[in-house]
């Protein structure tokens, strides 16, 4: 019995000694049993210089304080774990010098009582292999944060340009062609903004989006927002820009054409903006008012007004199925798909 004891130590050791890993084997004392040759390579240590010493010499100082009662906990509740799990490792080799490990732990039961064998690897490579990629990460996400911040910049001067030219304008037919030119580049810088702010790069909040742009467009045509309510329903949809963009414009136009034209004379009425997902992942937008209609007598795939033209053309780039009601309420609906 006592010889296949030692055989079977043996083949331990053996298979110990064999591991790819740095192994390191503790007495619940803390004291140092067994280490291999990987081990010894890896902290710099020859093997008598670790065996018989306490644990704490592999572990950087400012840890040491911590450690018997870690070791102590581990041992009163002894099983196969990760060690630290959720917090970063270090060792310490006998230069002085430290690396981040992953430490595994397993229990052993030997002819001495209780041990804990620690499989011992260090990440060295992979840590500077994910602060590259952090550091890559972080200059993209500045740069693209540049590039958005700056096309809304440059969209907003172009606003203020049609602003100045306006204002030298006598003609109220080119003053309002040009307001509405101006409503339709801060609608797309509006667009920017909001993706710049939410800080993420590949969707628009389109339901914050909406809820700048509404009361815009009711101020810019000096609408008393007493007269004419204004209701918005997106919650939680997020949009690619590729698709938020042409959307965005959508909306601008059926708003605006609503507010110049569906509540003559002081009429009072509603709008109605609606956003929301399908079980198949389309997107459906409905803008609705309960204002005068929209007459018999105009064909409105044919409408001359640039504002239906818009509505049509940007139907078209979102691949969007559009259903129009002339009256009781005047609606547009457009599904489109949002992949990209």
């Amino acid at each position: 019995m006592r010889r296949a004891l030692e055989n079977s130590e043996a083949r331990f050791q053996r298979v110990v000694e064999a591991a790819p890993n740095a192994m390191v084997m503790i007495a619940e004392s803390g004291l140092i049993e067994m280490v291999n040759t990987q081990a010894e390579r890896l902290f710099g240590y020859p093997r008598s210089e670790l065996l018989g010493q306490p644990v704490e010499i592999l572990v950087p100082e400012r840890f040491r304080g911590h450690h018997p009662g870690l070791r102590e906990a581990f041992f009163g509740e002894p099983r196969s774990r990760a060690m630290g799990a959720g917090r970063d490792l270090f060792g310490l080799r006998k230069d002085g010098s430290e690396f981040p490990v992953e430490i595994g732990l397993n229990p052993i039961e030997m002819e001495e009582g209780a041990m804990v064998l620690s499989a011992i690897v260090d990440i060295s490579d992979r840590k500077h292999k994910e602060q590259r990629i952090e550091a890559a990460l972080k200059e993209k996400e500045l740069l693209l944060g540049e590039v958005h911040h700056r096309v809304k910049n440059n969209l907003q001067i172009i606003q203020s340009l049609l602003y100045l030219q306006a204002s030298k304008i006598n003609d109220e037919t080119v003053t309002a062609i040009l307001m509405e030119s101006q409503n339709r580049i801060k609608s797309m810088a509006l667009i920017h903004q909001t993706l710049y702010q939410s800080k993420d790069f590949e969707r628009v909040d389109f339901g914050l989006f909406l809820d700048t742009l509404a009361p815009n467009l009711v101020s810019s045509y000096s609408v008393d927002p007493g007269r004419i309510g204004l209701s918005i329903d997106a919650a939680d949809v997020q949009l690619p820009i590729h698709v938020a963009i042409p959307c965005g414009l959508v909306v601008n136009e059926l708003i605006s054409n609503a507010l110049k034209h569906g509540f003559p004379d002081g009429q009072r009425g509603h709008i109605e903006v609606a956003l929301a997902r399908e079980p198949n992942d389309d997107v459906v937008l409905s803008v609705s008012d309960d204002g005068i209609g929209i007459p018999d007598a105009l064909e409105i795939p044919n409408a001359d007004t640039l504002g239906l033209q818009m509505v049509y053309l940007l139907s078209e780039q979102l691949r969007a199925a559009m259903e129009v009601r002339r009256s009781a309420p005047t609606r547009f609906r457009l599904q489109f798909p949002v992949a990209a």
